[in-house]
């Protein structure tokens, strides 16, 4: 389940951290920080905002402009790909602000693992943009940029330079560095950590459902259940035309049965529990015959009694 929106500002003199994390959408909160952001600069950290609808995009633009309306300067940090595709799709996403860091996502085939690596904005020089090399943790090879270079990194064309960057590197190192998860430039994409420092998981967790798979034409096996009666064994082997498999009993020669079991075509009353006429028996439960051959036994029946109805006919007249 996605993370709920979460935030929390920090002051020093006149820059202000904000850390959002979760999911921005229409139930955030974003409306309410304003007045807990005073003028100067606000250093935003986006890295673990895991998804942003279109609602959020609204409330975030008219947040984002009642900042610059009270001499508020945005710098947004650890922008995280979901931030990164917004920046990229919505022409005012960042307002009059800049962008400083931002994670670029990573994929290896070979382990099937993904990944983000955080990357400052100015160490990407200009264009055309390449992505950084990534090694897999579990391989040690390169992993493969996990997105469209040109579309991805289009938003540095038109990026600005940060004002202060000391003052601005100083806050982040000091409030960022209470996060167990930013000590590294590399995360995990399925996973972050929420601000109370607890696993959050970036997709809905789906449980996998078992494969079902069943050849062409064989029977299903069915575990044996506890009793004193002997396992049966799968129906194996092939059949002649309109006759059913005869399964073998397992420890016993094909043909022979043990004590205690009966099979089909055997008088119930030699032994009680046995099956009816017509049933077959799998694993413990008698199992009835088909409908189609219900419909012959039924036709034949009938077939009989016309027969008898007209020999009294004959005989009568």
């Amino acid at each position: 389940m996605s993370q709920k929106f979460q935030a929390s500002v920090h002051h020093r003199d006149d820059v202000s951290y904000v850390k959002l994390a979760g999911v921005i959408d229409e139930d955030n909160e974003l409306t309410s920080l304003t007045d807990k952001i005073p003028a100067g600069t606000a250093v935003i950290d986006l890295g673990e905002i895991e998804r942003i609808n279109s609602c959020g995009v609204r409330d975030w633009v008219n947040w984002l402009t009642k900042l610059e309306g009270q001499a508020t300067k945005a710098v947004l940090v650890e922008c995280s790909p979901a931030i990164v595709a917004q920046i990229n799709l919505v022409n005012n996403f960042t307002g009059s602000g800049v962008v400083k860091s931002f994670y670029v996502p990573y994929f290896c085939p070979d382990c099937d693992e993904e990944k983000v690596l955080l990357v400052d904005a100015s160490d990407m020089g200009p264009p055309p943009h390449e992505p950084p090399t990534c090694r897999c943790d579990e391989c040690d090879l390169v992993m493969d940029f996990d997105d469209m270079a040109d579309s991805y990194f289009a938003f540095l064309s038109n990026q600005k330079k940060i004002a202060e960057p000391d003052k601005i590197n100083g806050v982040i190192k000091e409030f960022a560095a209470s996060d167990a998860n930013d000590k590294s430039k590399v995360r995990s994409r399925a996973s972050s950590t929420s601000l109370s420092g607890a696993s959050i998981s970036s997709l809905p967790s789906v449980p996998s459902l078992p494969s079902i798979s069943r050849p062409s034409g064989s029977q299903p096996k069915i575990a044996p259940k506890s009793s004193s009666r002997p396992s049966i064994a799968p129906v194996t082997g092939t059949t002649q035309p309109g006759m059913r498999p005869v399964g073998s009993f397992q420890g016993t020669n094909p043909g022979s049965r043990p004590s205690g079991m009966s099979i089909p075509g055997t008088n119930p009353g030699t032994n009680p529990g046995a099956p009816a006429f017509g049933a077959s028996i799998v694993g413990d439960r008698p199992v009835s015959q088909p409908k189609s051959s219900m419909v012959i036994y039924v036709l034949v029946g009938v077939l009989i009694v016309a027969i008898g109805v007209l020999a009294v006919l004959l005989m009568s007249s």
